[in-house]
């Protein structure tokens, strides 16, 4: 009895809490939610929240609300192998109560209500089915063949979330029954609204390539599971890519259909093939009809884009379907038996994706305020997806796998596109220069292919009669920034079709970007270009016409550097480095200024891996060029040893660690003999680090560093002594003794073995006593080493000390 009043009495407490988490006052909902936590730790939260949920004479908000908290629990607390759980395990009672009430929630009319519950759903078959959960699968059939919306809608949600988690235990068992469920589902379009039967379409999608998976093993899976369902499936995929957008069918759906129909391409392509004629002409229809829609809604934003929405209310982007598309022809053109198809219409199919490659309204906009965003998203190694890089990428690809038959199409294209964009200029359309853009990005993007056809007399195309005519024409910055940004880029991309007047117009142009021009589009494109006219010049053994603008190029790289974010600067310092190497005497001239900026950057983003490892690619450089090396380690040095001699609590975190990084590369980076700054003050400063830290990252890095002297410069390492008379060597045999010492971490002496080797190579004959002090250490660590890839590495350590 006084176990139900407690029960009762924790009921209306998170009853009261999440009525109060509602309220408009801040402090009520803060106190709320702290409530919240309190409870969250009981037993019964958890059937608490289910019951919450399904109470429907219950308010709405509070209902959905417990509907979220209830997912969010499962989450948390229903096992502790998950990622996201903390204590304590919701009880076994507790889930078993659980798990009986949920499937009632299948059947609720509210959709918000009945996502939460199928998301809470599928999280606990993911731990409990079938083992603790047997009977959750005769459930969702159960409620799919009920054919009232509500539960079907629901059912689909689980199985959306659970088909990806089948095993090949499990798939044998229930795609049988799945797979005719979700064809009749998907039929049925005047029973199931769109995105009910688009889950269909995912669901067979996933098992469809689980299968497929399975198959590579057991070849007969697939003809029993896959194959019976196949072609009423393809066939009714086909139909529901020819249905125009409406009541029944929308860009959501299709996307779906596509993404099935890719699945089936790339992995039975021998059965596809026969459905293949069929397929293709939606496709076509698919990507045609989508191009003007994307330029009219996406790229001149002159319509309003009818995205659909999802059951929960999330806009389904119509790039997506685009994205899809591409996806689709990819496939196709990785199987040998399809290429064919592909080659026979590659002129119209590339005219479409230069269309899909132009610069679109909400990138002008986000560009033109974020530079920064500006040099990620147009970087060839960008991790960012827009249906412009999606388009590049399968030109690319189209390309790599059909280059005979691209060159042409991409020339006829280009011609097709010029035509286009002279008629839109005439009429006055003010968005004429993005289809420019557009075949300038293309063109730059697939420059090797062009050139070595142009040069084979297998492709008639005059490039420097583009350049002149269209490329200079469109380098007028006070038009259009993008379009003259890119005109900078394309002339650096053919710097063999330039005469020399065209080269000095474009180096003029680009000088001109850096230092003049006040538009981050034009300068970011000018950097771009340096480093395209730098690879040109340096590769065709002309760096000297470069010589003039030099001056130039450094002032405004070094202005720029000054007041760059870290995008524009990484731009800026990769550019450097290509630029240092064109002339050494104007390098060396000039190293002051730019082992000044190196430096800067180092300072300021040493938590910066990606800055941090272009400032040693510019270091590298200087290195390597014999009248920079004074004044930069003049530079670098006192700032780098100042670090490592610093208490650790003096600098910021892993500073000191990246301080050895940079010292080893400068030592690598030297022709030896090393500058007497890196002797005698980088060297005692990296030893002195090394043997005072416990952080692995300094510990590893400092033996590594130390390996480097070794390596580079042994007998100046040994020649060392210290004001105590202590020697280079005994400092180096002293660093890997404690590297060695029990009490590091194993992953800390990972490279240990590599800094004995080059002990026992460059200085073995030096070692003396030393040498068994190393093999004591080196046994001793083994006695406690655990890690097989180390164990190894010790035991090669050993085997060179023993001989």
């Amino acid at each position: 009895m006084a176990g139900v009043e407690v029960s009762n009495g924790l009921r209306e407490a998170l009853i009261e809490n999440l009525n109060n988490i509602l309220s408009p006052q801040a402090d009520i909902r803060r106190a709320a939610e702290e409530q919240i936590h309190v409870l969250e730790v009981t037993e019964e939260f958890g059937i608490h929240l289910i019951e919450l949920t399904l109470d429907r004479n219950g308010p709405l908000p509070i209902r959905q609300l417990a509907s979220v908290l209830l997912k969010q629990y499962v989450e948390a607390h229903w096992c502790q192998d998950s990622e996201k759980f903390r204590v304590p395990e919701c009880p076994e009672y507790a889930k078993a109560k659980i798990r009986e009430l949920l499937p009632h929630g299948l059947h609720e009319p509210i959709s918000k209500v009945r996502s939460s519950v199928a998301y809470a759903i599928s999280g606990i078959a993911h731990w409990d089915w079938p083992e603790q959960w047997s009977g959750l699968f005769d459930v969702l059939m159960a409620a799919l063949k009920s054919g009232e919306e509500a539960p079907v809608h629901g059912a689909m949600r689980v199985l959306t979330e659970m088909s990806r988690d089948l095993s090949d235990q499990h798939i044998p068992q229930v795609a049988p029954v799945i797979l005719p469920e979700m064809y009749r589902i998907f039929c049925e379009e005047e029973k199931y609204g769109i995105r009910t039967r688009g889950r269909a379409v995912e669901i067979f999608s996933t098992l469809a390539y689980l299968i497929c998976m399975m198959g590579e093993i057991n070849r007969s899976l697939a003809k029993t599971l896959l194959y019976p369902t196949l072609p009423a499936f393809t066939q009714a995929l086909v139909k529901g890519l020819q249905t125009p957008d409406g009541f029944t069918s929308d860009s959501g759906l299709k996307k779906e259909i596509l993404s099935a129909l890719t699945v089936l391409m790339k992995n039975v392509p021998k059965q596809m093939s026969q459905y293949l004629g069929e397929v293709l002409g939606p496709v076509w229809q698919t990507l045609t009809t989508s191009a003007d829609t994307y330029v009219n809604t996406t790229v001149n934003a002159r319509e309003e884009a009818d995205d659909p929405i999802d059951s929960e209310g999330e806009v389904l982007g119509f790039e997506n379907l685009v994205f899809t598309i591409f996806e689709f022809v990819h496939a196709l053109v990785e199987q040998t038996k399809h290429k064919q198809m592909v080659k026979q219409g590659i002129s119209d199919l590339i005219y479409y994706i230069l269309l899909y490659m132009q610069i679109t309204q909400d990138q002008m906009e986000t560009w033109g305020n974020n530079p920064d965003a500006f040099v990620e998203d147009e970087d060839e190694d960008s991790f960012a997806y827009s249906v412009r890089i999606s388009a590049q990428d399968l030109l690319l690809a189209l390309c790599h796998e059909l280059p005979d038959e691209c060159g042409g199409g991409l020339v006829v294209a280009v011609g097709r596109h010029l035509e286009r964009s002279a008629a839109q200029r005439t009429a006055g359309d003010d968005t004429w220069w993005k289809t420019h853009e557009a075949l300038m990005l293309a063109l730059g993007s697939v420059r090797d292919l062009v050139l070595d056809q142009v040069s084979k007399g297998q492709l008639q195309f005059d490039i420097t009669n583009f350049i002149q005519s269209v490329v200079l024409a469109d380098l007028d910055p006070n038009f259009c920034p993008f379009l003259a940004g890119r005109a900078l880029w394309c002339g650096s991309r053919f710097g063999q079709a330039l005469t020399p007047e065209m080269l000095d117009r474009f180096l003029q142009a680009t000088v001109s970007a850096l230092k003049d021009s006040p538009n981050p589009i034009i300068k970011v494109s000018g950097i771009r270009a340096i480093w395209g006219f730098c690879e040109y010049l340096k590769s065709s053994g002309n760096p000297g016409a470069l010589l003039p603008y030099l001056p130039a190029i450094l002032d405004g790289l070094v202005t720029l550097a000054t007041q760059a974010s870290s995008e524009v600067l990484s731009l800026i310092l990769e550019t450097c480095c290509i630029v240092v190497s064109m002339d050494s005497n104007f390098t060396a001239a000039n190293v002051a200024r730019i082992s000044t900026l190196c430096l800067a950057v180092f300072i300021k983003a040493n938590n910066d891996p990606v800055l941090v490892a272009l400032v040693q690619d510019v270091v590298r450089e200087l290195c390597s060029n014999p009248g920079c090396v004074t004044t930069l380690q003049t530079k670098f040095i006192p700032t780098l040893s100042s670090i490592l001699n610093a208490n650790a609590d003096k600098v910021p975190p892993g500073m000191q660690a990246v301080a050895l990084d940079m010292v080893e590369v400068m030592v690598r980076s030297s022709v030896p003999p090393l500058g007497e700054p890196l002797i005698s003050v980088a060297f005692p400063a990296v030893v002195h680090r090394t043997l005072n830290t416990d952080d692995n990252s300094t510990l590893q890095n400092g033996g590594e560093c130390l390996r480097a002297y070794v390596s580079v410069a042994p007998e100046q390492v040994l020649g060392f002594t210290d004001a105590e008379g202590r020697t280079g060597m005994q400092y180096v045999v002293q660093v890997a003794s404690q590297l060695l010492s029990p009490s590091t971490s194993e992953h800390t002496a990972t490279f240990v073995g590599r800094l004995i080797t080059v002990l026992i190579r460059r200085a073995g004959d030096h070692l003396g006593d030393n040498l068994d002090l190393l093999l004591r250490a080196v046994l001793s660590k083994l006695q406690n080493c655990y890690l097989l890839l180390i164990v190894s590495n010790y035991i090669l350590s050993y085997r060179m000390l023993i001989h």
